[in-house]
């Protein structure tokens, strides 16, 4: 199999999880949409989702794509992610998982 990449250029996805606090579901939902408008905005963002479960208003996921490495790591140093995410919404939540994954092709 070769890289997704090779074809279509998409370098880096992030699929990240969060378990909210309960009673806290609406205001995360907020700052999360929040977030997610100011990530589409930065350079190296190709998409940027966010996710509510149906059966679990307290489960959350985020959908990312990324051109590479860098700029994901841009996008965690952004001033609306450190402010949105580390200091509004981990504070609210049970769980946090994120996995950075390479799209494949056959």
């Amino acid at each position: 199999m070769r890289r997704l990449l090779d074809t279509v250029g998409i370098m880096l996805v992030v699929v990240a999880r969060y378990l909210v606090t309960a009673g806290h579901e609406s205001t995360v939902a907020g700052l999360l949409h929040e977030n997610e408008i100011a990530s589409r905005t930065e350079p190296g963002c190709l998409e940027f989702t966010v996710y509510e479960a149906i059966e679990d208003p307290r489960s959350f996921l985020l959908y990312e794509r990324y051109t590479d490495e860098d700029a994901f790591q841009a996008h965690r140093q952004t001033p609306h992610f450190r402010s949105i995410i580390e200091d509004q919404v981990v504070p609210l939540l049970d769980e946090r998982v994120w996995t950075r994954m390479d799209p494949i092709a056959d």
